[in-house]
Order: C-alpha cells, then structure tokens, then sequence
C-alpha cells in the first residue's frame, strides 16, 4: 500500500513553514497541519497521540483484522502535545520526546494492563535552533528515520532498527523539508533541499553514504518539492511555483519516464488549501489511472477528494465524522480507508469507495476546468462496511497530452504491453501551456520502481 501521513517540517513550531500565499500548502513543509494518524506502509497498524481529559497519550491502532482496535500505551506521566509517535511493523510504537534539550527516542508496546518501554537512546542537537522531527514510516516497517535541520546543513538519522542506538547516515547542505520513499528498500529517500533562497527536490541514497542527486527542477528561480510518490507505479505527486510564479500547483509525474510534468487546473481549488495524502497501489503498468487522495481545508471545514490523472476533474467527497484529518490509505481495489474517533466509536474505519473512473471519449480533448469546493460539506459517519458515494462536481475527464501529442486513442481492450523504465538526463524545460508544463525527472540507476514511458 502506499500510506502517507504528513508530518511537521523543521520550524513549524514557529509558523515559518505556512508558505504559498494562495492557500494551497502541500503538507510537505510549508503548508498544512500534521495528519492525525500514522500508518506503517503496509497499513497494519497506525500511531496517534490522544488525549483524556486533558492528558495526551500514545495509542495504537491495529488494522489488519475483522475489525479495528485501539490499544492505549499511557506512561507514567502524560506526554507533552508536540510528542511525535510512530507505529513499527512488529505492532511497537516509536515514541519521539524532547528532553533537557535532547531528542529521545523509545519503542512502547502493551504488557498486559502497563505498558512497556524499550528505550533507544538519544540524539543532541548542538545548535538549539535546529529541528528534529521523524520522517514518515520506512517501506520495512522495521526501521524509523529522522531528519534533523541546521541553520546551514542537514542531518539523516536512522533512529530505530540499527545496531547500536541512533546513528547518523547521511549530511546535506543546506535546509531540508519534506521526506517521501522512492523504492521498497528504504535506500533512496526523496528531500526537498533550500539552497541559496530555492528550494529543490533532491534523492539522498543512504546505502552509500548519503550521496545526494537532483531529482526535480522545473526553472532555474522555481522551488520543485516532491509530495508522494507509489511504489508500484511510480506516479509522483509534485508542487512547484513554475507554472504560476508566486503561486504553489499541484503536479504529476512518472519516475523513469520521458513524458513530462503536468500540472493539472482542476487541482486549484478556490480559497481553499489542496492536500494529497494518499495514492492507490497496484497499478504497476497505468500510473494514470490512480487515484489520489486529497484533504482539502476550506473556510467550511475540511473534507476529501478523490483525483485520477488521467481525469480532468476532481471528486469532492464527505468525510466521516470524527475523521484523523489528513489521515487515510487505500486498497488496490480502489477502496480508500479513512479512520475516525468520535465518542461513540473510539476507533473506527470508513470505507469510501469514489465514483470510478470516467473512460475518454475518442478524439475528445477537453479543455481543463478549475473545480470549487461543494457548498457547506456536512461530515457523515459512514458505516465501516458500506461504501460512501457523492455526486461528482461539474467537470470532464479526458487524458493530458503534452504539446505536440495526438489525441489519445480510444481504451483498447488488450492491456497494455510492459515498458521498461526508462532513466533520463535531468535538465530544464520550457514552460509551456500550464497543463503541460514540461520537466524530466531522473532517477539513479539499478532502482526498483517501475514507470510508464
């Protein structure tokens, strides 16, 4: 599965990462809140800090039976609100506090009515202004990561699931953001690096010492971050102010592919702030065809909605009652999994299945359409059983072509014939049409994902 849970970049804490002015924050640094629940990548267990009457605790979540359960690990103390936890595959949590200035870190799990500590060790920050924070759960599940930022350089940890304690892999220069697995081995780690008032997505391979690599540059004056990317695919979520200088898009690309980057309209929502989460796995030949989740906060509150790329349109759907906001995962099926906490259900599942995708008419290239939200979305609380649907919003789907492309071809009924990924040069691109702006994204050798050429 391919799970993101959007974790606070280094300097939240002091509102400096709220960027974008037109509201559209990526949750990677500089735009949105955390998610209110983790998941390992497999979707097995999930991680969470609640509260009680006022005292906050971590609590785990176990997914992968007949029904979801939640299981508190309280210590002897409360924990403060900023505490970062992390579920581990093994159903450990990974529990990340600051004390007397250090960066501690332990893995908790339930011993009959208590709980267990397991401590890790620690990790001191010399300069007091920098941040550390976990990045999201590893492909393995048996390790943890953290990232912890400088005024000037930045350092990779690994932090659980190593020999001795936390141990520092990588150091890049300059300030880093972000954080999204590009392989299923936890080796090639994708960082949105700020260098000289820019900032620029970058891959740091932690299997051979660090060594850092470009992976998106759209415009020498553009800042090109990466939000998610799947496994299976290798669809990559993008968001750069390339296409609209000043003003942050949402864009799609395929690791290992030729085609370009293209930064869908129907992606701009009017006054409000546009969020991915989520992207379905298992379509290892069509990374079109994909769904993605988005979160999207509005004056009204914050719902979700469901976008393919291969659609020029969005599906605004409503969100159960009590939903961990930015919180969800979805099954190969296309079935997306949103949990939720209210007072009658502590620990819940909604299960949304979207409208399906729309196939193209042939011949037929519409034109992109900018999308607004649905007037006052109420939550409901869908039964975890029942499929969720909503009306679609006025729109066309229709495939993107790049300049120059013919139209695409009505969907043959053979599927399609395997094309291997195919590796390309980095380097700049015109800025065309704002649907098709163009940049290649390279990717190292001897990798695992698979792209559609």
């Amino acid at each position: 599965m391919t799970v993101c849970a959007v974790e606070p970049s280094a300097g939240f804490e002091n509102g400096d990462e709220y960027g974008g002015g037109d509201g559209r924050g990526d949750g990677r640094g500089d735009g949105s809140a955390p998610a209110g629940c983790t998941f390992t990548a497999d979707g097995a267990y999930g991680a969470r800090l609640a509260s009680a009457g006022g005292s906050w605790y971590p609590e785990r979540w176990t997914l992968d039976g007949p029904e979801p359960y939640a299981v508190p690990l309280p210590r002897n103390q409360p924990e403060e609100p900023g505490t970062e936890v992390q579920p581990m595959a093994d159903g450990r949590v990974l529990i990340h506090r600051v004390v007397g200035g250090r960066h501690a870190f332990s893995l908790l799990y339930p011993t009959g009515p208590g709980t267990g500590e397991l401590p890790l060790g620690a990790v001191g920050c010399p300069d007091r202004s920098a941040r550390l924070r976990l990045l999201p759960p590893a492909p393995d599940g048996e390790r943890a990561y953290a990232l912890a930022v400088g005024p000037r350089t930045t350092s990779v940890w690994l932090v659980a699931g190593g020999a001795f304690g936390p141990e520092r892999l990588a150091e890049l220069p300059g300030r880093c953001s972000g954080g999204v697995w590009l392989d299923r081995s936890g080796r090639m780690l994708a960082l949105d690096r700020e260098t000289e008032g820019r900032t620029k997505a970058v891959v740091v391979d932690l299997e051979c010492g660090g060594e850092v690599s470009p992976l998106l540059q759209i415009a020498a004056d553009s800042d090109d971050r990466v939000l998610l990317a799947d496994h299976d695919s290798g669809l990559l979520i993008v968001r750069s102010d390339a296409p609209s200088p000043g003003q942050d898009r949402l864009g799609w690309g395929v690791l290992g592919s030729t085609l370009p980057v293209r930064f869908p309209e129907c992606l701009r929502v009017r006054d409000c702030s546009v969020t991915p989460f989520a992207i379905q796995p298992g379509q290892v030949l069509t990374p079109e065809s994909c769904a993605v989740a988005l979160r999207v906060d509005g004056p009204t509150g914050s719902w979700v909605a469901v976008w393919r790329p291969a659609e020029r349109r969005v599906h605004h759907l409503r969100a159960p009652e009590g939903w961990l906001t930015g919180a969800g995962l979805w099954t190969p099926e296309g079935v997306l999994r949103l949990p939720y906490a209210t007072e009658a259900v502590p620990c819940g599942v909604a299960q949304v299945s979207p409208p399906p995708a729309a196939e193209p008419e042939p011949g037929a290239v519409p034109g992109p359409q900018a999308q607004q939200p649905p007037s006052q979305p109420q939550p409901s609380q869908p039964q975890p059983s029942q499929p969720q649907q909503a009306a679609p919003p006025p729109g066309h789907p229709g495939r993107l072509t790049a300049p120059g492309e013919p139209c695409p071809p009505a969907p043959a009924a053979q599927p399609p014939t395997p094309s291997a990924a195919r590796p390309v040069p980095l380097r700049e691109a015109p800025l065309g049409r704002l649907v098709t702006n163009q940049c290649r994204l390279a990717w190292p050798p001897g990798s695992e994902v698979r792209g559609a050429g």
